[in-house]
Formats: structure tokens, sequence, C-alpha cells
């Protein structure tokens, strides 16, 4: 777990260089979009999905600039995200990664326009030369962020989960839920390694199942984050779907089923990992932090 920590630790780094780079202010726009988008993006996270990318792409041998800039305009995406989560429309929080949320830090308007430049701004980094000289390969790349972040991923399972606040789900229906809004993202951080590295079939298909998978053991320690965190190790409201009365993976499992089932989900996904022998080491060690984190 040493590993994954410093490997963890030496991305968020990496990729806290390349988006403050990204996020530099242009003398010929209005600074104060720049402050916003960097206020909500620089100095925070875990940066999970980047580091996804990065030991993804590193199994087929992939240029580190490459995966970088990639992981980067994925973060972008799930930092507009978190942004519009937090909007009184949605999910109306007023704390994220310890600090006020965008909307409460500047105004509502602000935050609206700094999520939607940083989803623009994604698309931007992505089809540039420099994530990859071909453009095939980038094209690819965009088509599947697409898919990802919008209906039929994030933004679709943002709309599911607004309807989950006057509708009774069950596990199948919280399990599709969660493929989407959080699932979708994660497991465009390890399919894009694959499409960089030019994969196989059979090797993307892997990552997929193992991103799936993921994603879901994920979201279960998020549910139980939430009934057993605190606002000082998670940095954000909790206790929040249990006040509403929204069905969650711990509402319907129970502390300990959802516990155990996360286990079960996670030992599944590092069994997809097989094809890829030690090579995938730390996208094993991966799964089992994803459960275990405080945060």
């Amino acid at each position: 777990m040493s590993d994954l920590k410093a490997a963890l630790t030496n991305t968020a780094d990496s990729v806290e260089i390349m988006l403050d780079t990204l996020l530099t202010p242009d003398s010929s726009i209005e600074n104060r979009i720049f402050e916003a988008m960097r206020y909500t993006t620089l100095g925070g996270g875990k940066r999970l999905r980047p580091f996804l990318v990065k030991q993804s792409a590193a199994l087929f041998g992939v240029s580190e600039i490459n995966a970088l800039r990639t992981g980067a305009a994925l973060e972008l995406i799930h930092c507009y995200s978190l942004v519009h989560d937090d909007l009184p429309a949605m999910d109306d929080d007023d704390l994220r990664r310890g600090k006020a949320t965008l909307h409460k830090a500047f105004d509502e308007a602000t935050a609206i326009l700094a999520g939607d430049a940083l989803l623009t701004l994604a698309f931007e980094v992505i089809a540039q030369p420099e994530t990859h000289q071909d453009s095939e390969i980038r094209i690819e790349l965009v088509n599947m962020l697409a898919r990802a972040s919008g209906v039929r991923g994030m933004v679709g399972g943002q709309m599911k989960d607004l309807q989950a606040e006057t509708k009774e789900l069950n596990l199948e229906d919280i399990t599709h839920l969660q493929q989407l809004k959080t699932g979708a993202l994660i497991e465009y951080g390890c399919e894009a390694g694959a499409i960089l590295g030019k994969a196989s079939n059979e090797e993307r298909g892997a990552l997929i199942a193992y991103a799936n998978d993921l994603g879901l053991a994920f979201q279960i320690a998020d549910d139980l984050l939430d009934i057993e965190g605190n606002v000082e190790e998670t940095g954000k409201a909790v206790r929040k779907d249990n006040n509403a009365g929204k069905a969650t993976f711990v509402s319907i499992l129970g502390v300990d089923g959802a516990r155990k089932e996360a286990e079960s989900i996670a030992s599944r996904a590092v069994g997809h990992l097989d094809t890829f022998d030690d090579r995938a080491n730390l996208l094993r060690a991966t799964a089992e932090f994803v459960i275990a984190r405080r945060n």
C-alpha cells in the first residue's frame, strides 16, 4: 500500500502542475472566471481518475505526457461536475474538499459559468495534438469522454439521482444510477489508457470490467462514509442522503452488508486484471484503497 500511496502522490503532484498550466489566466479574458476555475480545481482532491488514466496507459508503454494531459482533462470534467452538483438547484452543498463550495465563495452565476468553462476546456485539451499525435486516437478519446460525461453517463446518472428524491429505488436501480453518475468517469479513466495505448479488444474489455466494479466499490464506500464519516475526514457534509431519506447501498444492504458487498466487488475488480500480470499491481492495490479510504 505504501507503493500505491507514493504513486498516488506523484500523480496528484504532476496533475496539479498540469492543471495549473492549463488554468493560467489569459490577459485577454475576464480574470474572475479563471479565479473561480482555479479555486475549485487546484489544491485538492485525490486525483484518482487521472491516476487510473496514467496506470492503465502505463500498461501499454504510453508516454507520460499523453497520459497526464488526458488525465488532466478528465479531472476538469470531474471538477465541473462537482461545481454543478453543489449548486442549490442540485445537492445544495456549502462545503467541498474542506472549503466553501464555489457558489458560496463566489456566486451562483459565476459557479455555473466556471463549470461550463471547465467542461469545455477538457475537450479543448483532449483535441490538441499534444495529447496524442494520432488524430484518430484523439477523436476516440473525445467521443468516449462525451459519452461518459453526458446523458449516457454522468449527466444521466445525476438526473436519476435527482429523481431518486421522490422515487423508491431498489438495489438494481441504485446500481444503475451509480454506474452512470460515478462509474462512467472512472470507467473512462481506465478505457482512456487503453485507447492511448491502442490496446487489443481483450485488454480494453478487461480494463472496462475492472473499472466498472471499481466504480461500484468506490460508491459503496462513499455511502458508508456518509453514515460513518465526519466533516473533518471527508471535507464535505455527511448524512445528507440519510437525512433526506434517499435510497443508497447502505440503506438497502445495511452497514455490514454494504461493507461486505464493497469487499466482494473490489475482489472481483482485481480478478479482471489477471491478463496484465504484475504490471497491474498498482491498479489491484487501488481496488483495496477505494474501499478503505476515509475521504
